[in-house]
C-alpha cells in the first residue's frame, strides 16, 4: 500500500494541455475514482501516475517519494486495462503469473502468489482453462490477477467494466469493491459511468477539461456540489437546471424570480441584485400533486420504472423537468401538475457555473416551495 501526491501536474501533447495543474492527495488504502465525460483527461492522468507517460511539469509522489523519472515495475504499480488484454494461447494460471515470470520470481514464489490471488479472486478452479473458456466476468478478474500476483502498492483501473453487459458490470462492480476490503490497497479507478463512481469510492476526483472541478466523497458532490458541471454530472437522472434571476433578501438569503414561476426565497448568499442565476433541483426533490384545469406543468412523458416513475414536464422556453415519483404513477401522459420542493434542497449557480453558498442549515423542517405555471 502507498500514499500518492500529485504537485501541480501538467501533461501537453504539443500545444494541447491536457492536464492543466492537477495537485491531489491519495491516502494509503483509499480507493479514489477519476470522473469526467469522454475527453477530460482521467485516462491520461492515471497513465502519468503509471509511468506510461510522461509529466510535462509538476511532480507525483509516491510515500513521499518522486518517482517522475521511474519506470512503472519501479513505482511499484499494477495496471488493469480497458480491454482483458489475456493471451489466448495461455491459461488462467500462466496469466496470472506471466508478471512474475518477466520479474523473473523463483518457482516457490510464483506458485504461492498465482495461488493466493486465485483464491481471492474465486479463480482457483478455473487455472486450467484458457480465456475464450471463461465468461467476459471472469476474463476481467483474470486480468485483475495478473495485476495483482505483483503485489503492487497500488492498483490502477482503467475503465475495466466498459466491454461488459449491465449484469456483469453489476457483479464485477461487487467484486472489485469486495476485493478493495479485503486488500486495503490503495486503489485508483477511472470511469466516465457516474453510478460505478458512486457506488466504489472512499472519494470521488471530477475532472472537466483537465482540470479538478471537485474531489470528496459521493454524498458530498451529491448533496454539495460545487458547480454546475458537477451537479449535471452526478445523479442519475441529472439535475434540473433553470435559469432565473435574483437579488438579495437580507438575511434570509436571496429571492429568485422564475419566468412565469412567480418568485421564490432561497438561503444562498448572493452578492448583487438582478444577477442572471440557474436554479437547480434534482428530480427526487420535486414533489408532483393532480393540477386543476390549466394550471400547472403539462406531462409529456411518464416512464414507469417498476418501483418508481419518472415525469417530463414542459417548461415554457427551457429543456423538460425531470420529477420522480413512488409507483404505482397516478399521473398520465398528457395531465398537469403543480410541484413543491423543499427550499434548502434547491442549488443555485452563478453566471460562471459556481454554486452559491449555503446561509445556514435549517433547525426545522422548512415549508416547501412552490413552483407552478399556467
Amino acid at each position: 500500500m502507498a500514499s500518492v501526491t500529485l504537485e501541480n501536474v501538467n501533461k501537453r501533447f504539443g500545444t494541447t494541455r491536457v492536464i492543466e495543474d492537477v495537485s491531489l492527495e491519495i491516502g494509503d488504502g483509499e480507493f479514489v475514482v477519476f470522473v469526467g465525460p469522454s475527453g477530460c483527461g482521467k485516462s491520461t492522468l492515471l497513465r502519468l501516475i503509471a509511468g506510461l507517460e510522461s509529466i510535462t511539469h509538476g511532480d507525483l509522489m509516491i510515500d513521499d517519494q518522486r518517482v517522475n523519472n521511474l519506470t512503472p515495475p519501479e513505482r511499484g504499480i499494477g495496471m488493469v486495462f480497458q480491454s482483458y488484454a489475456l493471451y489466448p494461447h495461455m491459461t488462467v494460471h500462466d496469466n496470472i503469473a506471466f508478471g512474475l515470470k518477466l520479474a523473473k520470481s523463483d518457482k516457490q514464489t510464483m506458485e504461492e502468489r498465482v495461488s493466493q490471488t486465485a483464491k481471492i479472486l474465486q479463480l482457483d478452479n478455473l487455472l486450467d482453462r484458457l480465456p475464450k473458456a471463461l465468461s467476459g466476468g471472469q476474463r476481467q478478474r483474470v486480468a485483475i490477477g495478473r495485476a495483482m500476483a505483483r503485489e503492487p502498492k497500488i492498483l490502477l483501473f482503467d475503465e475495466p467494466l466498459s466491454n461488459l453487459d449491465a449484469s456483469l458490470r453489476v457483479q464485477t462492480r461487487n467484486e472489485i469493491a469486495h476485493l478493495h476490503e479485503r486488500l486495503g490497497s490503495t486503489m485508483i479507478y477511472v470511469t466516465h459511468d457516474q453510478v460505478e463512481a458512486m457506488t466504489l469510492a472512499d472519494r470521488i476526483v471530477v475532472l472537466n477539461e483537465g482540470h479538478v472541478e471537485q474531489v470528496g466523497s459521493p454524498r458530498a458532490l451529491y448533496e454539495q456540489p460545487a458547480s454546475r458541471f458537477v451537479a449535471g454530472f452526478i445523479g442519475s437522472p441529472r439535475m434540473n437546471f433553470l435559469s432565473v434571476t435574483g437579488r438579495t433578501a437580507g438575511e434570509a438569503g436571496c429571492q429568485i424570480s422564475i419566468p412565469g414561476l412567480g418568485d421564490q426565497v432561497l438561503p444562498r448568499r448572493m452578492e448583487n441584485d438582478d444577477e442572471s442565476l440557474t436554479l437547480g433541483v434534482r428530480p427526487e426533490h420535486l414533489i408532483p400533486a393532480a393540477a386543476t384545469g390549466e394550471s400547472g406543468f403539462k406531462i409529456l412523458n411518464v416512464e414507469y420504472l417498476g418501483s418508481e416513475a419518472y415525469l417530463y414536464l414542459q417548461v415554457p422556453d427551457g429543456e423538460a423537468l425531470v420529477c420522480r415519483t413512488e409507483a404505482p404513477c397516478p399521473f398520465t401522459r398528457g395531465g398537469r401538475v403543480t410541484l413543491t420542493f423543499d427550499a434548502h434542497r434547491a442549488h443555485l449557480f452563478d453566471r460562471d457555473g459556481h454554486a452559491l453558498p449555503m446561509i445556514a442549515a435549517p433547525d426545522t423542517q422548512p415549508a416547501p416551495a412552490q413552483a407552478t405555471t399556467s
